[in-house]
C-alpha cells in the first residue's frame, strides 16, 4: 500500500472521497440534501471557469499543514461535488472545513510520507491560486525526498 511504502499521496476531490472511504469513513451521498449542510455542487454553467470559480471559504485548522503553507487562516475555493464527508476516519485529522462545518481537507496522521487531500480542485488555474501553489509545492518536496530517499 501506498501509506506502508511511505510513497507520498495526494488525493483531490474523488480522492479525497476515496481515501476516506478505504480508511474507515463515511460520506454523505447527497450533501445538499443534509439539514444544515450547503449546495456543493458546480454552478450549471457551459462555461468551464464559471464551473471552477472561487465557490466559497474554508478555514484552515490553527496550528495545521495549510495554516503554516501559507501563513493563512483560510482561502476561497472552487467547489464541484456532491458527496461530502459524514464521518472522517480514524487516522485523518481534519485541515479545512466550510462554512458549514464540512471537511474540506485532511491529513493523514502519522503517515511516512506526504499524505494529504483536498474536496476542492487546486489543480484549475494553479498558476493564479497561492494555496494550490503552497499544496503542490509541498506534494513536490514530498516527492523530490522520495526520489533522493531511493537513490535515484
Amino acid at each position: 500500500m501506498v501509506l506502508e511504502q511511505g510513497i507520498p499521496l495526494l488525493g483531490i476531490c474523488r480522492g479525497f472521497q476515496e481515501i476516506n472511504v478505504a480508511l474507515g469513513g463515511e460520506l454523505h451521498q447527497h450533501v445538499q440534501e443534509q439539514p444544515g449542510l450547503n449546495d456543493h455542487r458546480e454552478a450549471e454553467s457551459e462555461d468551464v471557469a464559471e464551473m471552477y470559480a472561487p465557490a466559497h471559504a474554508v478555514s484552515f485548522v490553527e496550528g495545521g499543514l495549510l495554516a503554516g503553507w501559507t501563513g493563512q487562516r483560510g482561502a476561497q475555493v472552487n467547489s464541484l461535488h456532491q458527496q461530502g464527508i459524514k464521518r472522517l476516519a480514524p487516522g485523518l485529522d481534519a485541515e479545512a472545513h466550510a462554512e458549514d462545518g464540512l471537511v474540506e481537507a485532511y491529513r493523514i496522521r502519522g503517515a511516512k510520507a506526504f499524505a494529504f487531500a483536498v474536496q476542492w480542485h487546486p489543480e484549475w488555474r494553479y498558476w493564479e491560486n497561492p494555496l494550490s501553489q503552497a499544496i503542490f509545492g509541498a506534494f513536490g518536496e514530498a516527492c523530490r525526498a522520495r526520489r533522493a530517499q531511493r537513490g535515484k
